[in-house]
């Protein structure tokens, strides 16, 4: 159907492929980027465009630059399959108005998407987003757009080499001849995705074990999320090899998943507490920390240990680049693997991530599993965990209903609920940790996360909660 509503959730329109995302569709949400950009920006505005390794990403990619170029957009198209953060990094460095990536991001296969970044280099804010979704049209285009190589010919559409000018900046940020010259062996899961081969391109093939290093728009019937359940061949590469660490990322390679040295998986919570303590302590940087509502409380425990502000914003990640892009922003980050630091793009970037902490390994001298029990021995315990539950929209609904009407829980796991936080959801503070009950904005799942003192005792929080909300039947 061509006439559905278009809806952006936390970080783009996402839909299934041959459904709701369709090209007729996808016009419609192009021409409203168009709109948005002459309203905002005046007459010649101009995009840079890419798409991960989807199914049919070079087809959506065209078709979305046709829509743009005979609206009178100019539109430079990557030449490559691209990651997300090489978009929002061309947009900010070659003066773009906007950006936009056709990808799905960490969702299932069987969907695709349209991500929107701002001329700052990040997600374009929740203004931006509500701009677009007003913008677009109630039916099809009257006419299909001109040919691609017409608009081509004509100068609306350019090609350009935004992998190489990504891998360039990250040369220039990153101290590579440090990681280059370390003994050091990273094992990089792609996950089917757009971070293919920069990790070798960085460091070189030496030093690089590459898994899920090829084209499979279908991702082998795996949702490309770098969570712990689905990297097990990367945890078994690393815990039976010479390998010094994992690192993975989703199909368009913005959000990190890493692994130590032994293949033990660690998590988003402890990568943004190493880099807060790497960055203020062995770099001597100040700033803010920004987090979202799902993140952990030690970040709030560094923060008044190193005398530096935290600020927590609703889940996604275009709360915490707007804040990045304005503000003095040390690190900024959510639960489900979105990272971002200072001296970079206000944007959540895995390679980038993922190598700093490796660099953060090779300065200290020390392997990655020590870094995090330094973490614990100084900040006290902190253990998350998160199950996500597919669930119908109904039942979705009369769940947070019953939250609502209810004001939350009253225990949790025979925990006293103390204080029912809602700034995105309902986040149960009891007396060893928390509990957040909230709705995906993608797809139809409720997420639930905790934090405790101990794996079993965050995991006995989200068990106990599901079980009074019947989301355990």
């Amino acid at each position: 159907m061509s006439n559905v509503p278009i809806e952006f959730g936390t970080d783009g329109w996402r839909a299934v492929i041959a459904d709701d995302y369709t090209f007729a569709n996808l016009e419609r949400v192009a021409q409203a980027t168009a709109d948005w950009l002459h309203a905002d920006y005046g007459a010649s505005p101009s995009v840079v465009l890419g798409h991960d390794t989807r199914f049919l990403g070079p087809q959506f990619a065209r078709r979305a630059a046709r829509v743009l170029a005979d609206a009178g957009v100019e539109v430079t198209v990557a030449d490559s399959i691209v990651s997300t953060p090489a978009i929002s990094w061309a947009t900010q460095a070659t003066d773009h108005e906007a950006g936009v990536v056709i990808t799905a991001s960490h969702n299932p296969p069987e969907y695709n998407g349209y991500k929107i970044k701002a001329h700052f280099g990040g997600p374009a804010p929740p203004e931006m987003i509500s701009k677009v979704e007003a913008a677009v049209p109630d039916g099809p285009r009257d006419a299909a757009p001109p040919p691609f190589g017409d608009l081509s010919a004509d100068g609306f559409i350019y090609a350009d080499d935004v992998r190489g000018g990504y891998l360039d900046a990250l040369r220039r940020t990153l101290d590579i001849e440090a990681l280059r010259s370390a003994d050091l062996t990273i094992a990089h899961d792609a996950m089917y995705g757009a971070g293919q081969g920069y990790v070798q391109a960085l460091l070189g093939e030496d030093q690089v074990v590459p898994l899920r290093h090829a084209h499979n728009p279908g991702f082998h019937g795996v949702a490309p999320e770098p969570i712990e359940d689905r990297l097990q061949e990367l945890s078994e590469t690393v815990a039976t090899s010479d390998c010094d660490a994992g690192l993975a990322n989703d199909g368009d390679a913005d959000r990190i998943g890493m692994m130590d040295e032994n293949g033990d998986f660690v998590s988003s919570h402890r990568i943004l507490a190493l880099l807060t303590k790497y960055l203020y302590e062995e770099r001597g940087l100040t700033g803010s920390i920004v987090k979202t509502f799902s993140t952990t409380h030690m970040l709030d425990k560094m923060g008044e240990r190193y005398d530096l502000p935290v600020e927590t914003t609703p889940i996604g990640f275009k709360h915490i680049a707007s804040q990045m892009a304005e503000g003095d922003v040390l690190v900024g980050g959510e639960e489900s693997g979105g990272i971002a630091a200072t001296g970079h793009i206000p944007e959540r970037d895995g390679l980038y991530i993922g190598l700093l902490i490796a660099e953060m390994m090779v300065k200290r001298d020390l392997p990655l599993s020590t870094l995090v029990d330094e973490l614990l021995d100084e900040f006290g315990p902190h253990y998350n965990y998160r199950d996500d539950i597919h669930i119908r929209e109904d039942q979705k609904a009369d769940v947070l209903d019953r939250l609502d009407n209810q004001g939350g829980l009253d225990t949790v796991d025979g925990h006293t609920v103390e204080e029912v936080q809602t700034l995105d959801g309902f986040k149960h503070v009891v007396d060893n940790g928390w509990l957040l009950i909230r709705p995906s904005g993608t797809e139809p799942v409720l997420r639930v996360y905790s934090e405790a003192e101990s794996p079993e005792a965050a995991a006995a929080l989200v068990k106990d909660a599901s079980h009074q909300l019947g989301l355990d039947e």
